[in-house]
């Protein structure tokens, strides 16, 4: 028999926390970061346009990239909605998109007065299920908002050939992704707009802070134009002669001083999380009942914002929330699904059609249809949300974490295994 588990009076797992992204603990931050934070501070020139770091940032990531055209921005939120403004859509036209995400990736679809549809998510992986994506379609219908979710590009293969057979843009979600490939292409290239965020807890972080990345001239000008109301400040015209509403998303030389600084590291912080989460995968491969993350064929780069895995319950003998508490009380950061485990179909906001007053606008007729978003039609949504274990990766965690982690999940599946 195996060791007595933390939860029935045995010794812990893991006996420290462990490094976490919202602390120096996880994060890749110091004297680079701080030596251009300085050199802001001391020209006194923290407005975009006086400095030269934010255009800096933008210049360095379109290299990272390979792409031409990079517009920072105030957040990821604020690129998702500057993405979807730049396609200049009608009022009641309608975006597929992910139900596990971010509320960030639905308010820039509404505010543009869209309407957000949902595609089922694979149950392995979460992420945009392309079968589901084509079901949804409708003569409505004028974009793809792809999520890659947890660090794992979506099948950007199947889900290109769909946008094209229907002649619809496509918009990635890139927030959780930096640096993520497949078959060989980074993530944020594959369709007309790649949208990025640099909140506290992503791959690179200044605090807060986005991107909006094309290889389109006209779409990046206008990102560039939107996400500064549209003002001309290349002197294209004579005085403030304002074409179109636009919103103030501008980023300042602070946050693009840390932004450069975190993307001039962005290489090695890749390396240290994938070292560390591809030994977690070796070792949980060995255990009987678990499952690894599940990766896509043709997923060549995993960037490991989260880690996730999911268990066979009768090979173990213990139903999934047993097991949940059971590796927590070995101090192991897992918690089942993503964002609180339900849906963003059920989410209020959402279900409910609230965003302007006391109308339901934009989904009201005669703008748009008006869908209904019922949980029961999304079972891979609702089966991963239930049975994905996931928990967050950083750069400070190593070899020694991996192995700790490994050995408590080991210990626990060990356990109830045995007694089956």
């Amino acid at each position: 028999m195996g060791e007595e588990l933390a939860i029935n009076g045995g010794p812990k797992t893991a006996t420290e926390g462990f490094p976490s992204t919202g602390s120096a603990s996880g994060r890749d931050l110091g004297d680079e970061e701080i030596a251009l934070v300085t050199e802001v501070i001391r020209s006194g020139k923290m407005f975009r346009y006086s400095g030269t770091m934010v255009e800096q940032f933008e210049k360095e990531y379109a290299e990272f990239l390979g792409i031409k055209y990079v517009q920072a921005v105030t957040s990821g939120s604020a690129s998702l909605h500057t993405a979807v403004a730049t396609l200049q859509l009608n009022p009641g036209d309608e975006i597929i998109t992910s139900p596990v995400t971010d509320m960030g990736t639905y308010i820039g679809i509404v505010q543009c007065n869209c309407i957000p549809i949902f595609a089922d998510c694979d149950k392995l992986t979460l992420n945009m299920n392309p079968e589901s994506i084509e079901q949804r379609i409708t003569d409505r219908t004028r974009a793809i908002l792809v999520v890659h979710l947890f660090g794992q590009p979506c099948r950007m293969d199947e889900i290109m050939d769909i946008a094209e057979r229907h002649d619809l843009f496509v918009v990635e979600d890139c927030a959780q992704a930096h640096g993520a490939t497949y078959d060989g292409q980074q993530v944020g290239t594959f369709g007309e707009i790649g949208c990025f965020s640099l909140q506290q807890s992503k791959q690179i972080t200044a605090g807060d802070g986005g991107l909006v990345v094309t290889n389109s001239e006209e779409l990046y000008a206008r990102a560039r134009d939107f996400h500064d109301k549209y003002y001309d400040r290349a002197g294209r015209t004579e005085g403030r002669i304002v074409e179109r509403i636009g919103i103030n998303y501008r980023m300042n030389e602070v946050t693009g001083a840390v932004a450069l600084a975190q993307c001039r590291k962005l290489p090695s912080i890749l390396e240290r999380r994938r070292k560390s989460a591809g030994r977690l995968v070796e070792l949980l491969e060995a255990v009987e009942g678990i499952n690894p993350p599940y990766m896509y064929a043709k997923t060549t780069a995993h960037s490991w914002w989260r880690f996730a895995f999911t268990i066979d319950e009768e090979v173990l003998g213990v139903d999934r929330d047993t097991f949940a508490q059971a590796i927590g009380a070995e101090g192991m950061p897992f918690a089942t699904g993503y964002g609180g485990g339900t849906p963003m179909v059920a989410t209020p906001c959402i279900a409910n059609h609230v965003a302007y007053g006391d109308s339901e606008f934009p989904w009201e007729p005669p703008y748009g249809r008006d869908p209904e978003y019922n949980v029961e039609e999304y079972p891979g949504t609702v089966g991963g949300q239930q049975n994905i274990f996931a928990s967050g990766g950083t750069e400070g965690h190593t070899l020694e974490h991996a192995e700790i982690i490994g050995r408590g999940i080991k210990k626990v599946a060990d356990y109830y295994r045995d007694r089956k």
